[in-house]
């Protein structure tokens, strides 16, 4: 939808959330898997832009642009601007993610974890012990001091509470240089970048990584991701907090589907039949892990809590056509 909607925006930006998010899009261009990137990377005229309230994993970011280059898409300095204040995802952030998913599944308290490291970035950067995409600008001893001191405390739990191999300062600083050498033009002050544009007249349209439910604060907590998704911060995420939002557009499937662990009511409307014939009529597959989504019946309940608590404007109905291969649907009201 966002690929849809962006033909008749200037700039797109991503403003929440890191490479847990699963985006499949499909245009005249063909089909194409988003984690990190904003979907307007797909249409030539559009500036993409990677807000500050992201937490971006380097390594994966190289590898999605990579892949869209072999598919055709342009990406360079021009059509993509990453915030300098952006939170860097470690490669221990990862590491932590999935140990600690492995200990919690031991008694079934796992929360169904993309394991990619984002609740441990954003844990980390409220305890101010993370970097910025911007230090990749200024590898200087005052970085790798900051390093040091967070590697060392970090090595406290993952050799204290997972027996774990230590993390190596060296190997760290290594990779970071690496992906500074490949980032350097593409990170800049993004916020003084959409601040400029909305003054010249500019389009810009926030892209939100998940819905309503998933949101920190206002979600199905503790079964949410890690940041907040809903619209009212996608000026503050994005890098213009003093802006607001004019029109909001809410999302919305003709079913509902669900990753990972913790409530939802929909899927015991429907028998495991026929959730396993609406998932793979809808392909119903999470486009970051790969993992079955849960499925069921549009939760009207849910979804004008959604709306709610996006302020919504317009609710967008994707979708119907997955709905086809039903001759009736199971939660329709008989028409007698």
């Amino acid at each position: 939808m966002v690929d849809l909607i962006s033909q008749e925006y200037d700039i797109v930006a991503r403003y929440q959330g890191g490479n847990n998010a699963g985006h499949t899009v499909k245009n005249e261009r063909g089909k194409f898997v988003l984690n990190l990137l904003p979907s307007g990377i797909l249409r030539p005229n559009v500036v993409c832009v990677m807000g500050n309230g992201m937490v971006i994993d380097p390594h994966h970011l190289a590898g999605e642009i990579e892949n869209l280059r072999k598919q055709g898409v342009e990406i360079s300095p021009a059509n993509l601007k990453i915030s300098d204040r952006a939170t860097i995802t470690m490669p221990y952030h990862v590491e932590q993610d999935g140990l600690e998913e492995a200990r919690l599944s031991k008694t079934g308290a796992q929360f169904g974890s993309t394991k990619r490291g984002i609740a441990y970035a954003y844990g980390d950067k409220y305890m101010k012990k993370t970097l910025r995409m911007g230090d990749l600008l200024h590898l200087d001893d005052a970085v790798k001091k900051r390093l040091v001191t967070m590697v060392d405390s970090k090595n406290l739990v993952m050799e204290g509470s997972y027996n774990a191999s230590p993390i190596s300062v060296d190997e760290m600083w290594a990779w970071l240089e690496k992906y500074a050498a490949i980032f350097k033009d593409y990170i800049c002050d993004v916020g003084q970048y959409l601040a400029d544009a909305d003054a010249a007249g500019k389009k810009v349209l926030f892209e939100a990584q998940l819905g309503a439910l998933r949101d920190i604060d206002f979600g199905i907590y503790p079964y949410t991701t890690s940041s907040n998704v809903i619209g009212a911060y996608a000026p503050i995420g994005a890098g213009i907090p003093g802006h607001k939002l004019h029109n909001s557009i809410g999302v919305m499937k003709a079913y509902s589907s669900c990753v990972g662990d913790g409530p939802f009511t929909a899927e015991l409307a429907m028998t495991e039949e026929e959730k396993h014939d609406l998932r793979e009529a809808g392909h119903e597959y999470g486009a970051a892990t790969g993992r079955p989504r849960r499925v069921g019946p549009i939760d009207l309940v849910a979804s004008r809590y959604g709306v709610f608590c996006q302020g919504c404007d317009e609710v967008a109905l994707t979708l119907l056509d997955v709905l086809d291969y039903m001759e009736r649907s199971p939660w329709s009201l008989p028409t007698s």
